[in-house]
């Protein structure tokens, strides 16, 4: 009897695995992927709009519902191979809910490898404003700043060369 036990959890261990989940004796069965986008609430995300350094920070507020926003991810993601010392971080305004199963599958897709968070505050009239007073919401949204400077843009940029010379004309301006 306890041989049989032993044999039918060493299968079941096995089929498991070979799906990507994994048993322990010791704790309950559960699925190994963790996410690794985080979801923000304004609180959490405000520290990421400033810095006390002279490097380039790009934050750029987008959807995968937002046509625009997804024309312009590549420019966004040339930005980020060409320029290393800069800092680009997508915030993403997607469901929660939708991470694993779209979010993820998406970035994956268009090879989006800087940071990428999700908000999640229902408060939108008042972070927005605190974001830029004169943003009316619309998707997307740039950000451009270091410690010395900030441009805000509520537009998508066109190519990678559009960005380059906002970038520019905002940081060293």
């Amino acid at each position: 009897m306890q041989r049989d036990l032993k044999f039918i959890l060493t299968g079941l261990s096995i089929i498991l695995i070979s799906f990507g989940f994994t048993y322990s004796y010791d704790e309950p069965f559960i699925q190994t992927e963790k996410t690794d986008i985080p979801v923000y609430n304004f609180d959490e995300l405000e520290p990421l709009l400033y810095t006390d350094s002279e490097k380039t920070v790009i934050v750029n507020f987008w959807a995968m519902w937002c046509i625009p926003c997804v024309k312009e991810l590549p420019h966004f993601k040339a930005y980020a191979d060409q320029h290393p010392e800069a800092e680009v971080i997508f915030v993403s305004l997607d469901f929660p809910k939708d991470i694993e199963t779209k979010l993820k599958p998406f970035l994956k897709e268009k090879g989006i490898t800087s940071k990428v968070v999700l908000l999640d505050d229902a408060d939108a009239n008042t972070w927005i404003d605190k974001v830029d007073p004169n943003w009316s919401g619309a998707l997307p949204f740039t950000i451009i700043f270091n410690n010395q400077k900030r441009a805000h843009y509520e537009r998508s940029f066109e190519s990678l060369a559009d960005l380059e010379n906002e970038v520019n004309k905002s940081i060293l301006k």
